[in-house]
Parts: C-alpha cells; structure tokens; sequence
C-alpha cells in the first residue's frame, strides 16, 4: 500500500494542531513566570488531541486510537472545557481544501470531549492503530523550546507512517544544532513538518498555517569520523542517564558537547542530519516507555538512513499495548554506524 491518503490527513492534522499549539503557547504560556504552572500544557494537549482525533475518524473511522490525554479532566472543570473549546473551534488552516481533506468539524464541545476520548485503545499487535502524543516535551514547550506534535499509523505492530510537528526548529535542514536549541526559540525561520511512510524514505516541509509545502527529501549524514559526531540527548536526566551517555562519548572519542533538547525533535534533528546519534539510556529498572513517544520518530529516522534499537540491539516493539514493555533504552544512529555506537552503550551500561 502506498498510504498516500493517510500521510496526506496526518500531514495536515499534524499541521493544524501545531498551530494550535502554537497560539496556546503566545496567548498562554509566554512570559509565565512560574514554569510549574501546566495549565497551557494541558490546553494545549487537549486541544491538539481533539483536532488530530477529530480528522483521522472523520478519513478512517475504524481505526484505533492510543492517545495520552482523557477528558475527564475537562469534564470536571468547566472554565477550563471553555478555554480548550475556544481554541479547538476557532483553529482552522488557511486553505478550504485542507480543510475539506481534513473533515471531522468538531461542532460541540461534547464532540470535542467525545473525540478525546477515542484515544483509549490499548494497542497491540493486529490492525490499524494511530498513536498520538499531543504535545511531546512539555517543559519544552513552557520554555520556548523544543516540543512536537507526534503522530504515527501501526499496521499489525509495524509503524508504516510516522509525522511530527516541530515548530521550534529550523526550516533549514543543514542548520547546525546548537547548545542553546533547546530554548527561546522564536518562530522567524522556524517550524517543520518530519514524515516517512515504510519503504518510501523521509521528508521535511516549513510549517504552514495553510495547505501543505513543498516537501525535501531528508537524509542522515554519514558519519566518517565517530570522534567528530554529535549527540542529541534529553534535557531532562531524569529521562535519561547524562553521566552514562558522557561515558559512551568518552569512550566513542566524541569530544563535542551533547545537545539536549526536549521531545521526539532529538529524532528529526537526527533524520535530515543536523545531529548524529540520539540516546535515551535507561534511569528506572522499572520504567517502560510510552508508544507515542517514539513511533513517528523510530519511523522517520529509520526512513532516513539510520537504524533504531534499544540497549540490547532489538528493534523497538510496538505490538505489545500503549508502551514499550519489551524495550529498554533508545539507541538511534546511522545504520553503518550505529553497531559502533551500541557497542559502547553495552560497554557502558554493562548489558
């Protein structure tokens, strides 16, 4: 199959909820003095969510849906089912035939609540699943910084299409990543839509508040010297072990500082070779990783020219429900240099 239509609806999809995720974070979130308040955040998720949901039953009305948000919370607290239901009905793409494309008009706020709640599937290994994270990278987000719109298509287990909304990053696809990337971005010369769909490679386009760009084919640099490479790793540690990964480098010769940045961001920049390796090393012997998280980007990286594995070198399982059960760690790099690097991952974490 060639998913020509369900690349073409997650595209826009993806397109449409990042805008609106974009007008939360200038209306919502910019200047918050207090970065602990999640209240844009949550907007925003519920927001993205509905529109994304909203679009794929209104193209493939039986297909399954493993999304992370719920609205009970909305259900419960009235102002701020208001404030996700203004956002949600006034955030349209410029073009009518997109919007025709997309179709699934949320019309109500009870249809808003029921789309969002079509995210409950528990995945598995049969059928058609999307999997859906609204907005990847929330203190990326709170920041100004890197976050993403993540959405996937698994076919019996296998991710056969993959977008991610990056509106923080550069449209350039040969701008260098830089320490300070994973914060106060603005939006002049930035904002990309990553894609792959299975055996047909990856692609980039500028964000648009309308129809879909012209897209790039996007590929992983190849890696002549590992000693020269560079890392993307989390912002976070406790979302990965940053002493762990200063060890791999070490060991690997590589001397240039690790980028850290928030969200699934890490495996586009990687995918059109802006950075080389990503590594997400296990902080929690009991943590499992969630689907969405990783599906869209394990896709696109892999369609670029670069292998993705765990630690213990197998391919990232998404058949077995709403996480990663089967998987510890992430190692994503080029395909002829990524048994290299996963050597000195095992070396490291001693696996």
């Amino acid at each position: 199959m060639s998913y020509a239509k369900e690349l073409e609806v997650a595209q826009l999809a993806v397109q449409r909820a990042t805008i609106l995720t974009k007008r939360v974070f200038h209306e919502k979130a910019k200047g918050t003095v207090d970065k602990n308040d999640k209240s844009p955040v949550t907007i925003g998720d519920f927001g993205a969510q509905a529109l994304i949901i909203a679009a794929l039953k209104a193209s493939f009305p039986d297909d399954e849906i493993v999304a992370e948000e719920e609205a009970a919370g909305l259900k419960e607290n009235s102002e701020l089912r208001k404030t996700v239901w203004d956002l949600v009905k006034s955030t349209k793409l410029d073009d009518a035939g997109a919007e025709k494309i997309l179709g699934g008009e949320v019309k109500t706020d009870e249809d808003m609540l029921t789309f969002i709640d079509y995210g409950n599937s528990k995945g598995g290994a049969s059928g058609r699943i999307w999997a859906i994270d609204p907005i990847d990278g929330t203190k990326g987000f709170l920041r100004g910084g890197q976050y993403a719109v993540c959405l996937a298509l698994m076919v019996d287990g296998e991710v056969t299409v993959g977008v991610l909304g990056c509106p923080n990053l550069p449209v350039d696809d040969s701008a260098p990543l830089t320490a300070d990337i994973g914060k106060d971005a603005t939006d002049e010369g930035r904002g990309v839509i990553f894609s792959a769909v299975l055996g047909q490679g990856a692609t980039s386009r500028p964000l648009s508040t309308a129809g879909l760009e012209k897209e790039r084919s996007i590929s992983m640099r190849p890696i002549t010297d590992i000693a020269a490479a560079t890392f993307c790793e989390s912002v976070e540690a406790g979302h990965s072990s940053h002493g762990d990964q200063a060890d791999i480098a070490a060991k690997l010769g590589i001397t240039n500082p690790s980028v850290r940045m928030d969200s699934q961001a890490k495996y586009a920049s990687i995918a059109r070779g802006a950075g080389d390796i990503y590594l997400r090393l296990p902080t929690s012997k009991t943590y499992q990783e969630k689907i969405w998280d990783h599906a869209a980007g394990d896709l696109i990286v892999r369609e670029a020219g670069g292998a993705v594995t765990d630690v213990h070198g197998k391919r990232l399982d998404f058949k077995v429900g709403r996480t990663l059960a089967n998987n510890k760690g992430v190692v994503a790099a080029p395909a002829a240099t990524h048994a290299q690097v996963l050597k000195a991952v095992q070396e490291v974490l001693k696996v």
